[in-house]
C-alpha cells in the first residue's frame, strides 16, 4: 500500500476547484452517457406508446361494430344514441369498413377539417417515428382521421378524434421517462463514480499526495512511495514512481556529498597550489646547482611538481561556474591553430612534431578564447600520450586538421601515441573518471566538450584511427 501522508504534509495541498476534479468529470460523463442510451431507448419507445395507444383507441370501435349488425337489420342510431357514441369515445366520427362497403355509425353535426389522416395499416417503424415527434411538437390542436385493423382484422375502423388527448399521453409519458432515465443515470453514475473513485481516483489522489510530500524534501528515502501488490496500470506505476523518487534521493544525496566534497577539495587544493608554486621555485634553483645527483634527480622532481600543480589548476578551473555562452567572433582558424601549437611546442623533454594541417582560407564563427581552451586541452593530451612512450624510433607527431562537411565542418586533432585504452573510453568525457592517461583527471575533456556543446557541435573520439587517438569536432553550419 501507498504510505500514509503527514497531516502536516498534507495542510498546504492544494486541491482543484470543484468544478475542475477528476471526479466530477467523471460523475457528469458517467450520467451523460446514461442519458445519451436512454434518449436512444426513449425513440422507439414513443413511438410504441403512440402506436399502442392509437389502437387501443380503434378497439373502442369494435363496441360499435355491435351495433353496425343491428344496423344491417334496419334498427338505426338515434341522433340521442349517435351523440351518447360519440361522447363515450370521445370522437367527431365512427365508422366500420368492410370490403367494398364502409358504414357510419355516427357523425357529429360539427366535425369540422380534418389535419391528418393516420393509417395504422401502412406505418413502418420510421414513419411511426416521425409522426410521434410530430404529435408532440403540434401542440394537440388538429383533428385527426384515424383508420386501423379492428377485431379479428376482417374489417376496419375509421375515427374522427382530436389529437389533444394523445398529445397530453404523450407529454406525461415523455416526463415519466426522463424521470425514470434521471434517476437510472444518477444511480449507475453514482455506482460507477464509487467503483472508479475507489479502484481509480483514490490511489491517483493517494500518488499526487506522495509525489508533493516527496518535493518537500526530495532527499528523504523515508518520503519515497511504497508501491501495493495491484499489478494493473496503477500498480506499475506506482512500482516504476517508487523506483524514479528513490534513484532521485540516492543522486541528490551523491550530488550534495559531492557538492560538500568539490567545496572542501577546492580549499585544500586553493592551499595546496601556493606551497607547490614555492616548492616549484626551489626546484627549479637546484637544477642550476653543478651537484651532479642533483642534476639527475632534478628533472624527474620539477616534472611531479608540474604535474601536481596543473591537477590542482584544473580541479580549480572545473569547480567554477559553468561555462559561458559563446562570444562568437569570425576566426581564421589556421591562426588559432598556429597559437595552440606554439603554446605547447616546448612542453616535453623529448620533440613532438606540431602539424597545422588546417586550410588557408577556412573561417569559422566561434569563440576564439574557448576554443583555445578546447584546441590545448586535446593537443596537450596528445603530446603527454606520446611522451609517455619511451620508445625511440615511435613517430611523435600531433596534427591539427579540418575539412569541410554537407552541412558544417570537422575539425581533427590526431596524434600517433599509444591511443585510448577501452577502459578510457567508457567513461570519456566525464570529469575525473575520462582520463586519456594515467594519473590524468579527465577535465580537460570534459571542459572541451562542455564548451563544443555550447557551440551546438559534437566531439567523438574517432573508431576509424589506425594508430594513436583520433578526436573530431563537428561544428554545423548555422553556427560555424
Amino acid at each position: 500500500m501507498i504510505d500514509r501522508v503527514d497531516k502536516a504534509d498534507m495542510a498546504p495541498l492544494e486541491r482543484p476547484r470543484w468544478r475542475h476534479r477528476l471526479s466530477v468529470r467523471l460523475f457528469a460523463v458517467t450520467a451523460l452517457a446514461v442519458m445519451a442510451a436512454e434518449v436512444l431507448i426513449f425513440v422507439p419507445s414513443i413511438a410504441r406508446f403512440r402506436q399502442e395507444w392509437l389502437e387501443a383507441k380503434l378497439e373502442t370501435v369494435s363496441v360499435a361494430s355491435l351495433v353496425a349488425q343491428f344496423g344491417d337489420a334496419g334498427l338505426l342510431l338515434t341522433p340521442e344514441q349517435e351523440a351518447d357514441l360519440l361522447e363515450a369515445l370521445d370522437a367527431r366520427l365512427v365508422a366500420i369498413r368492410r370490403p367494398g362497403e364502409t358504414k357510419l355509425l355516427a357523425r357529429a353535426s360539427d366535425l369540422g377539417p380534418v389535419s391528418r389522416t393516420v393509417d395504422l395499416r401502412e406505418e413502418d417503424a420510421s414513419s411511426s417515428i416521425g409522426m410521434s415527434f410530430e404529435a408532440l411538437v403540434s401542440g394537440g390542436n388538429r383533428l385527426i382521421r384515424l383508420i386501423g385493423p379492428i377485431g379479428d382484422g376482417s374489417m376496419s375502423g375509421e375515427i374522427v378524434i382530436n389529437e389533444r388527448p394523445l398529445h397530453h399521453a404523450m407529454l406525461v409519458y415523455s416526463r415519466n421517462i426522463f424521470l425514470l432515465s434521471l434517476s437510472i443515470a444518477s444511480f449507475v453514475g453514482a455506482l460507477v463514480f464509487g467503483a472508479l473513485n475507489y479502484s481509480l481516483l483514490r490511489p491517483i489522489r493517494r500518488m499526487v499526495a506522495a509525489m508533493q510530500r516527496f518535493g518537500r524534501m526530495p532527499e528523504d528515502p523515508e518520503r519515497v512511495i511504497r508501491p501495493g501488490a495491484r499489478e494493473d496500470e496503477i500498480g506499475i506505476a506506482e512500482t516504476e514512481l517508487a523506483a524514479m523518487q528513490a534513484t532521485l534521493a540516492r543522486t541528490l544525496r551523491e550530488q550534495r556529498h559531492l557538492a560538500d566534497l568539490g567545496l572542501a577539495v577546492s580549499k585544500i587544493n586553493h592551499d595546496l597550489r601556493n606551497i607547490l608554486a614555492s616548492a616549484q621555485l626551489i626546484s627549479d634553483r637546484l637544477s642550476t646547482l653543478p651537484d651532479a645527483q642533483v642534476q639527475r634527480f632534478a628533472p624527474a622532481l620539477i616534472r611531479s611538481l608540474d604535474r601536481a600543480l596543473d591537477y590542482t589548476q584544473s580541479v580549480l578551473a572545473y569547480g567554477r561556474a559553468s561555462e559561458s555562452q559563446p562570444k562568437r567572433r569570425r576566426v581564421h582558424l589556421r591562426l588559432l591553430v598556429g597559437e595552440v601549437l606554439d603554446s605547447q611546442s616546448a612542453a616535453p623533454e623529448r620533440p613532438v612534431d606540431l602539424v597545422n594541417g588546417v586550410p588557408d582560407d577556412l573561417e569559422l564563427d566561434l569563440d576564439p578564447e574557448q576554443f583555445f581552451r578546447v584546441l590545448s586541452n586535446l593537443v596537450r593530451n596528445a603530446i603527454q600520450s606520446i611522451d609517455s612512450d619511451e620508445a625511440e624510433a615511435v613517430v611523435r607527431r600531433v596534427t591539427v586538421s579540418a575539412t569541410a562537411l554537407p552541412n558544417g565542418d570537422r575539425i581533427v586533432v590526431e596524434d600517433t601515441g599509444p591511443g585510448v585504452s577501452a577502459r578510457a573510453r567508457e567513461n570519456l568525457f566525464q570529469a575525473f573518471r575520462g582520463s586519456t592517461r594515467a594519473g590524468g583527471t579527465g577535465l580537460g575533456l570534459a571542459i572541451a566538450a562542455e564548451i563544443v556543446q555550447a557551440h551546438g557541435g559534437t566531439i567523438r573520439l574517432s573508431d576509424d584511427a589506425t594508430a594513436g587517438a583520433r578526436f573530431e569536432i563537428d561544428l554545423p553550419r548555422s553556427s560555424a
